[in-house]
């Protein structure tokens, strides 16, 4: 029952941060000094995940390169003497083993988890979004490991929210919380603030049994016409329990303008080599 795969949907056309992403990967926007999806791939990695699957598209090459062998780069590193960024950039082509499936049509982040379907097989796995960058002591992903090892089910990653702000979010209703536990008893896609079972948000961390592929198969489009991963779960509740976990750690929405640049402030105010400068500038700042 050990989680070894992780799926990472990347296919998205990044529409928010048009026109940066016209031909660049939302992915590969760079947070400090790293890309996005580097972050993510780092907390995987560190939560032991051993294969990665990647959901790409069309213009999504850029992914693929970053975590490859550069060996055009790697010369000019070696040659200039600039032995510290040579070790940075062959760390980063031997993380792990990565595996890329195209998603030829978006049709939502059901239909990208199914894509992954042969590559998984019939174990639990973990899904990340790449959207949500989380700073923490202990890996998000890592965390709900442990909640997975005790209760043997789904087990979903889940965040306060503000009210006002659950027409953005998946939205779970529960049972109670016990410590940062509770058992799903329904969830909503996006849910009007009227409607809303409550303020506790679904972010891009799941670990997913694979009887969730089956409820994918037989899916009908929901919102936006396209297979929602929401409402795969809510079906995979009638068949088995499915946990919520609110994670330790300061979530930031990179996915969004004002959540980037604020996740871009907080990496750099802790960046050994940018953290001091960073500080005297916001200090010196005239608001």
């Amino acid at each position: 029952m050990k989680i070894r795969k992780a799926i990472f949907p990347a296919a998205g056309l990044g529409t928010r941060f048009l026109p940066a992403t016209k031909a660049s990967p939302k992915e590969m926007l760079p947070l400090v000094d790293k890309p996005l999806i580097q972050y993510v791939v780092e907390e995987a990695i560190a939560s032991g995940i051993e294969d990665i699957i990647i959901i790409t598209g069309r213009g999504k090459t850029a992914i693929e390169d970053h975590f490859d062998v550069s060996f055009e780069l790697e010369y000019m590193l070696k040659q200039r003497g600039k032995k510290k960024l040579l070790k940075e950039i062959q760390r980063i082509s031997n993380m792990v083993d990565f595996t890329y499936v195209r998603q030829k049509q978006a049709l939502g982040l059901g239909h990208a988890i199914l894509r992954a379907k042969d590559l998984i097989g019939d174990e639990p796995f973990a899904v990340f979004l790449g959207d949500d960058i989380v700073d923490s002591k202990v890996p998000v992903m890592k965390q709900m490991m442990k909640v997975f090892k005790k209760h043997k089910k789904s087990v979903i990653a889940v965040e306060k929210v503000p009210k006002k702000s659950v027409s953005s979010y998946g939205v779970i209703k529960h049972d109670g919380m016990h410590g940062n536990v509770c058992r799903i008893t329904d969830m909503v896609e996006k849910p009007s603030v009227s409607k809303a079972p409550s303020n506790l948000a679904i972010i891009g961390r799941y670990i997913l049994t694979p009887e969730v592929f089956g409820m994918l198969e037989s899916a009908t489009p929901g919102k936006g016409n396209e297979i929602q991963l929401t409402d795969a779960l809510r079906r995979l509740l009638s068949e088995q329990d499915i946990y919520g976990y609110q994670f330790e750690g300061t979530r930031y929405d990179a996915g969004d303008k004002l959540g980037y640049l604020k996740a871009n402030v907080m990496f750099a105010l802790k960046n050994a080599e940018l953290g001091k400068d960073m500080t005297n500038f916001i200090k010196n700042l005239k608001l």
